[in-house]
């Protein structure tokens, strides 16, 4: 029998119960691909991550990230929640500092700080947004979800699918109410949604102009098909995904755009997201996704 550490954060939140939890087990080396997931599952939470030693010796860490059914080249609230935990395992309280996480999708650059009193990490994208063929109508994407036509898209937003990793379509609809009302058809969704993998489709990123708090620039909820589809109280991945949509729609002037994005408030887990994107002749230089997060438990794993 193995002990191994973990610990279970709340990521994308200053508060506890609330934003998107993630465990992370540390010194997984001894640990197969099968017996991850199978932790994996264990936990039940939408991601847990498995802290490695790193290829590069230069970097902290290398991280596998594993859903309850199946493991991920790259996700947000992983990344934040496994260089907070690292840095805390390492620091104590105290310090900021710059890490190298290797996953799936390669090389993951972050920063850790300590701003009042809680952490607070960002990750450069490792890869850009990209769009992605949408064979389906928005009238299709509205009925899978939920709403009519009239309710989706606003302004010159238009549904689209979106990657800078792992894929989402990424659907406006015109206001907080109907945000409200969307609910996955986990079957007309499975006919119209692009496949990322044999066994997973591109999730629904609904997102709004209006918000609940006035220094959000968006309102989002994340939906994962499935057998039963949930929804993600936190999404990094698709923050970054959405970034591609933010400046193919908005077209913002070159320079830094800093935006904040809430999401999970519908489900009773209130998230923030920090995007921040540098625009270069209308075209996406680089961009970071950051947020907070808090140690809600920790123990011993016994396999």
């Amino acid at each position: 029998m193995t002990t191994l550490r973990y610990a279970i954060y709340d990521v994308f939140t200053r508060e506890r119960l609330s934003g998107n939890p993630l465990a992370v087990v540390m010194d997984a080396d001894g640990l197969d691909t099968e017996t991850m997931q199978r932790i994996a599952g264990e936990f039940n939470l939408s991601e847990t991550s498995f802290v490695l030693k790193p290829k590069n010796e230069i970097h902290q860490a290398r991280v596998r990230i594993f859903t309850p059914h199946y493991e991920m080249p790259f996700a947000g609230h992983p990344t934040v929640g496994t260089a907070i935990a690292l840095c805390e395992t390492e620091d104590g309280d105290e310090g900021s500092r710059i890490l190298v996480l290797e996953e799936n999708i390669g090389p993951v650059r972050c920063a850790v700080s300590v701003v009042d009193g809680v952490r607070f990490a960002e990750f450069d994208l490792p890869q850009l947004p990209e769009r992605q063929a949408l064979s389906t109508s928005a009238d299709m994407v509205g009925a899978a979800l939920g709403l009519g036509p009239h309710e989706i898209g606003f302004e010159n937003h238009k549904v689209a699918c979106w990657s800078a990793g792992v894929p989402y379509v990424t659907v406006p609809v015109a206001n907080l109410e109907a945000a409200a009302r969307a609910k996955l058809n986990v079957d007309a969704w499975g006919q119209i949604a692009p496949q990322k993998s044999d066994v997973a489709y591109a999730s629904a990123y609904i997102y709004t102009r209006e918000t609940v708090h006035h220094d959000s620039a968006f309102h989002s909820r994340m939906f994962v098909h499935g057998s039963p589809s949930y929804e993600d109280p936190a999404t990094g991945s698709a923050a970054a995904a959405f970034s591609g949509a933010v400046v193919e729609f908005d077209e913002p002037v070159d320079g830094k755009l800093e935006i904040w994005i809430e999401q999970g408030i519908e489900m009773g887990r209130a998230s923030r997201l920090r995007l921040e994107i540098e625009i270069d002749q209308q075209a996406i230089k680089s961009a970071r996704i950051g947020g907070h997060a808090v140690k809600i438990a920790q123990g011993e794993l016994l396999v």
